[in-house]
């Protein structure tokens, strides 16, 4: 009976993910235009908790599909637990200066390796679905993109690199949310110092960003958001050196360093 009813939910949320691809193929695109990476290969990184104690494993991969498309693979999780694994496939445009997002997913998993749902974004169909667990299957819902799209889950650390420059001051985009159902939120980013003030001259640079929801309803938001940041050091070629986000959806805070970056260059959760 289980699997039975997953597998007619996948067949019905298959036919009306075809549907819906073919009304919008036509004018489905994202708008964002990321730099091309200076460095390709693995950096091996580690998850930690709040108290910066080590729980788990974790890495950052970009690499080559072909002569065209470039993927980002970041996995973080505790060892023996829960963790994610999230993929971002981007095309070259522009004669190869700048990558253009074609999908995104993220997988979450629990303490037992059971899937905890699926979240996928096709920027050239022009939908993005959420699949999670309801009753005794697998529940889809799907969520058409609005045309030139700047949803921008997984590869924030290509998003932020005009911060890290200095060639913007703010880099707004949208994320898809699948809590409370799919829907998409308004992100704004900037970067702070450690004590939350304006960028320094420090080489080693705190993005953080957060929902906009207009000013009032984001300062109360603050209370029960929690606080999203990326870490950059601008010596370095690739320079993310760590970010902290939950682990998944309603799941522990966790910060995921790369390996070899001295413990004290990245403040405690608050």
């Amino acid at each position: 009976m289980l699997e039975g009813g997953r597998r007619g939910g996948a067949l019905v949320a298959s036919a009306i993910w075809l549907l819906l691809a073919a009304a919008g193929s036509a004018r489905a695109e994202s708008a964002l235009r990321l730099p091309y990476p200076d460095v390709f290969g693995t950096i091996p990184a580690s998850t930690y908790d709040e108290d910066h104690q080590r729980i788990g494993s974790a890495h950052l991969v970009v690499e080559n599909v072909d002569d065209t498309r470039v993927r980002l693979l970041i996995e973080s999780g505790i060892d023996g637990g829960a963790r994610t694994v999230a993929t971002a496939e981007l095309e070259t445009v522009d004669d190869g200066r700048f990558l253009k997002l074609i999908r995104q997913e993220s997988r979450s998993f629990d303490a037992n390796g059971i899937p905890m749902g699926v979240l996928s974004i096709d920027h050239e169909s022009g939908i993005a679905s959420c699949n999670k667990p309801e009753g005794d299957g697998m529940a889809t819902e799907l969520l058409t993109l609005p045309k030139q799209d700047r949803v921008a889950n997984v590869p924030l650390t290509l998003l932020f690199q005009p911060l890290v420059e200095g060639t913007t001051d703010e880099v707004t985009f949208q994320l898809l949310l699948c809590r409370f159902g799919a829907r998409l939120i308004d992100i704004d980013a900037h970067i702070v110092s450690r004590d939350g003030s304006e960028e320094d001259a420090s080489p080693i640079v705190e993005v953080e960003y957060r929902p906009n929801f207009g000013r009032f309803v984001s300062l109360v938001a603050e209370t029960w958001m929690p606080k999203l940041s990326i870490w950059f050091d601008r010596r370095v070629a690739n320079p993310w050196i760590a970010h902290r986000i939950p682990l998944y959806s309603r799941g522990p805070e966790v910060f995921v360093i790369r390996d070899g970056v001295p413990d004290a260059v990245l403040p405690r959760s608050n």
